[in-house]
């Protein structure tokens, strides 16, 4: 099964290890899982960091590609179909474009979002499975 780390979840297992989940950090200590990182999650933190509100130390957000190939995780790229089919995506009441556009990212890539925010099983009837 292949995975889609949330943006959280790519940052603590950068940053911050033991603020995964204890599911999580054995899931990512089996050799064959397989753990995507999307670019939008790059853009994210790279544009949190440029407005004060994401506070990184020893690393900039430039890095992030080569901190994520370190970690032998694939960076996934939004592609024309997923950002033209995104309007398939119910809003179902969580209105966080990155969020959105990651879950949607998973559901059409048929990857499991690791993600510790349980607002997003609103996402289950769509099609998101999400492992915390």
């Amino acid at each position: 099964m292949s995975h889609l780390l949330d943006s959280h979840a790519f940052l603590w297992c950068a940053l911050r290890p033991a603020g995964l989940s204890a599911r999580v950090r054995e899931l990512l200590a089996q050799p064959a899982t397989q753990c995507a990182v999307s670019a939008v999650t790059f853009w994210e933190l790279s544009l949190k960091h440029s407005l004060g509100k994401l506070e990184l130390t020893g690393v900039t957000p430039d890095e992030f590609p080569r901190v994520a190939a370190r970690m032998h995780f694939t960076v996934l790229p939004l592609d024309g179909a997923t950002a033209a089919t995104f309007h398939q995506l119910p809003v179902a009441g969580h209105r966080d474009p990155f969020d959105r556009l990651l879950v949607w990212q998973a559901i059409h890539a048929d990857l499991t979002l690791i993600s510790k925010d349980a607002a997003l099983d609103a996402y289950a009837k769509a099609g998101l499975r999400r492992f915390w």
